[in-house]
């Protein structure tokens, strides 16, 4: 089992893509570019409500920031060969923008999306498990 989790921000570079599995539980897919020089783009996926809720708020352009589980995808490619990657399996989506009062601190609003699946850090480590 592995445990991982990352904060990334980034600006979305196409709309979400919205599906069903057959189960018919939502998921959403975009991506976003971490990168200020040069097109770095990471994939960004979303489940059940997170999913709902990102295909209606984020849009291309927007800045968000992304809390969740790496995790690793294997896709063919044109040509037929195996290409890796990485995605982040979102559980939070903030969505940065402008101001719209005016604000001396420039301050920003942030529509946050967020899921809480009831798992707590104390369930995926004991504390006999922490390395240092």
């Amino acid at each position: 089992m592995s445990i991982s989790k990352a904060v990334i921000m980034g600006k979305v570079v196409r709309d979400p893509e919205k599906r069903y599995t057959t189960n018919n539980i939502p998921v959403t897919s975009f991506s976003i570019n971490i990168s200020d020089k040069e097109e770095s783009l990471l994939r960004i996926i979303a489940k059940g409500k997170i999913a709902e809720i990102s295909a209606d708020t984020v849009k291309k352009d927007k800045m968000v920031i992304v809390e969740g589980r790496l995790q690793t995808f294997t896709a063919k490619t044109a040509n037929g060969a195996d290409r890796k990657g990485v995605e982040i399996d979102a559980q939070s989506v903030e969505i940065v923008g402008e101001s719209t009062g005016s604000s001396a601190s420039g301050s920003r609003d942030i529509d946050n999306i967020s899921y809480d699946d009831g798992i707590s850090s104390d369930d995926l480590i004991g504390e006999d498990e922490i390395p240092f």
